[in-house]
């Protein structure tokens, strides 16, 4: 054997055991079993820096912020666009901001596809765009010598899309594969049952594409919604890294100083329902040998009070490998290689879904270690143990997410997308760690009594519809 393939094993060898080591410390820690105590102490928890954020409101509305941080010799660009992401496709349209998206970059009225591309990574960097619930984000970086050719760039590639044809139809075709593949998926069909049971008839219910949607896209329709939701006065521009807050500033007029909005806004989302009438659907999947289940109700948008000691109960109760959750149903119960609780903040709602795919047979006793993980925890204060735990685990992801400029850029647009000031960058931490098991316990109580949830089952009736009895009258769908 090579000595270079021989040290390539041992080091795949070591992280194999290293990742073992933590899960097995996590388990350890979520019974609360004492550690070695030859194992050093932990470190306290810090808080991610403030940023010295510059702020300037062009003239047409347009919001830019500047981040000056001495890391790695490149600039970063987000630009993030409100009330332009999914929320905002019509009826028809599901999943239209997503196609739309993706085709922002793939020509304007100055360069096709690939001079984009290629003039991007001439400028050592990238460029690209994304859609949300809520907006829709076009990101680049450039080396520090290029970051104002860079910004010209991202300026041309969000102010003068072309959608040529041909990108059109090739986007249009891959989408549907897409679907195609999604569509057998059961977690795609348990998604697509959430969001009516969740939203009803709100705009957040329609995130999922359909090939109607999709094949009836065209080149006019995505102009117009160009027109509609790319505009200066709903936009934030976000720069950081190697750069001053003068030549931030100066970079954004000279790109976007002339910028002006065309056509009507969107209309402002309204409030989404906090509140859903529990609804009980078996989906079916003939032939299936396991159960997608799904369990839900409707939450809090990003702003509430409530936002961070959910985010604390909901990472107890389902947030890691560490959480209750996953510790009943996998390590203890062997039921599932895992099961999950996330949140969902929006603008103008969100939500809260947990998750696993077990056997056929243990379909039911799932169901009932979820329903009794719900009960618990509003009813049994967490021991500081374990919410300690889970409160590293949280602001040690955080920061680590955070280390990185761009990181950071998007951080703070999407914080900004959803209504959260630039402050709260540098605040998630600190309210996080004062969090306090009475909380947790409130938090289980208000927002995860096992009455208010909805269950969506992907499954095969023949096997599990009597294991479902005790838990609700289940329509079965196709």
């Amino acid at each position: 054997m090579k000595t270079s393939n021989r040290i390539n094993l041992i080091n795949k060898l070591l992280l194999a055991t290293a990742v073992s080591l933590a899960f097995a410390a996590g388990s350890v820690a979520a019974r609360d079993v004492e550690l070695p105590k030859q194992l050093p102490a932990y470190a306290k928890d810090k808080a991610l820096p403030v940023a010295d954020i510059a702020q300037l409101t062009l003239d047409n509305g347009m919001q830019v912020w500047v981040v000056p941080r001495d890391g790695v010799p490149r600039v970063d660009f987000v630009l993030a666009i409100k009330d332009a992401g999914n929320a905002v496709d019509d009826a028809d349209h599901p999943g239209f901001a997503d196609l739309f998206a993706g085709l922002l970059t793939e020509g304007t009225a100055k360069r096709d596809s690939r001079a984009i591309a290629e003039a991007a990574q001439g400028m050592g960097g990238g460029i690209g765009a994304s859609a949300s619930m809520d907006g829709l984000n076009l990101r680049a970086n450039a080396l520090p010598s290029h970051a104002g050719d860079m910004l010209s760039l991202l300026a041309e590639v969000a102010r003068e899309p072309s959608f040529p044809e041909n990108e059109v139809q090739l986007a249009q075709a891959n989408a549907l594969q897409s679907l195609k593949v999604s569509e057998t998926q059961p977690g795609f069909r348990a998604e697509r049952a959430l969001g009516k049971i969740l939203y009803g008839d709100h705009p957040y219910a329609r995130t999922e594409p359909t090939e109607q949607a999709i094949t009836s896209v065209s080149v006019d329709m995505l102009k117009q919604e160009h027109a509609r939701r790319i505009r200066p006065e709903h936009a934030l521009l976000v720069i950081t890294g190697r750069v001053d807050k003068d030549q931030g500033f100066a970079m954004a007029k000279k790109a976007f100083g002339d910028w002006k909005g065309m056509g009507e806004a969107p209309a402002n989302i309204l409030p989404a329902r906090r509140e859903a009438k529990p609804s009980y659907v078996l989906l079916k999947r003939d032939g299936s040998v396991q159960s997608a289940l799904r369990v839900a109700q409707p939450a809090i948008p990003a702003t509430d009070p409530d936002y961070v000691p959910l985010s604390m109960t909901r990472t107890v109760l389902g947030g890691g490998f560490s959480s209750r959750l996953m510790q009943n149903l996998r390590e203890e119960k062997g039921y599932t290689y895992g099961a999950y609780e996330s949140a969902r903040s929006y603008a103008s709602g969100g939500a809260l879904i947990a998750g696993a795919d077990v056997r056929n047979e243990v379909t039911g006793d799932s169901l009932k270690e979820i329903m009794g993980e719900f009960q618990r925890i509003g009813s049994e204060p967490v021991g500081q143990k374990e919410l300690d735990m889970n409160k590293r685990y949280v602001a040690g992801g955080y920061l680590i997410t955070n280390q990185l400029q761009g990181a950071v850029a998007g951080t703070l647009a999407n914080n900004w997308v959803i209504g959260l000031p630039p402050e709260f960058l540098a605040q998630y931490v600190p309210m996080i760690q004062k969090v306090t098991p009475e909380q947790i316990m409130a938090m289980g109580k208000k927002y995860f009594d096992p009455k208010n949830q909805s269950i969506v089952v992907v499954g095969d009736p023949s096997q599990v519809s009597e294991q479902l009895v005790p838990y609700g009258e289940f329509s079965v769908e196709e």
